[in-house]
């Protein structure tokens, strides 16, 4: 059997038997347990009453977070003359046509969301299967297919966060950096489960939020008190 480290051992022991805490708690106590030496990101694993196999059952939606990721996101823009110029001028770090087809699909992917314009589509579709496993295909359902590219690029750049259930029901989600102060994080988690709870699907039946952990990247979870969590 493996040797667990000391630094996750008392991580595990510190949350033994700690279940349904209020989310300040919960926060707290995942702050407490993050002492990587990187900045960890807080993580939301959220358990949804949907079969997403069902087209009237998916979630996928978008949430600004009050107080941003903590993370720099690169964006790339699929777009032509004045567009590209708008993009550029918002910050994007890539900007392209065809050209940014041919490097995608040389497979060099160099940016964390993609943006394109509606006229773009036909290009950008050709990238479907590159592209839709990483969760980076442009949708105008988050926004991510508009004409109005600067706004697009300094959402995702201001910490906006995309979100979609799996297969199994369970969303996923980064709500910040350990070293926010806890009331920033406890305003992003409530910020992201509301937004959620918006997307609630026309199909779904019976219990909607069905429980809500949180974690950092490399210590333990501990599951939240609902109702603490969509006050």
């Amino acid at each position: 059997m493996a040797k667990v480290a000391k630094r996750i051992a008392a991580a595990r022991k510190s949350v033994e038997g700690k279940t349904n805490l209020p989310l300040a708690e919960a926060v707290k106590l995942v702050k407490a347990n993050a002492t990587a030496k990187f900045d960890e990101t807080l993580e939301i694993a959220m358990n949804l009453g949907v079969d997403p196999r069902h087209a009237d059952q998916m979630v996928r939606g978008v949430v600004n977070l009050p107080n941003g990721t903590g993370k720099t996101v690169r964006v790339a823009v699929f777009a032509r003359g004045a567009k590209a110029d708008e993009a550029t001028a918002a910050g994007a770090d890539i900007v392209g046509a065809e050209d940014l087809m041919e490097t995608i699909q040389s497979g060099k992917i160099e940016f964390d969301r993609c943006v394109a314009t509606p006229d773009m589509m036909p290009i950008v579709g050709r990238l479907g299967k590159i592209l839709g496993p990483r969760n980076l295909m442009p949708n105008p359902k988050v926004g991510t297919v508009t004409m109005d590219v600067a706004t697009a690029v300094k959402n995702a750049k201001g910490g906006e966060v995309q979100f979609k259930v799996e297969k199994a029901g369970v969303l996923h989600g980064g709500v910040g950096k350990t070293s926010f102060d806890e009331e920033k994080l406890v305003e992003n988690v409530k910020a992201f489960v509301q937004a959620v709870s918006r997307a609630k699907p026309t199909g779904a039946k019976g219990t909607y939020l069905k429980q809500i952990a949180l974690s950092s990247t490399m210590g333990p979870g501990v599951t939240v008190d609902i109702a603490s969590a969509v006050e």
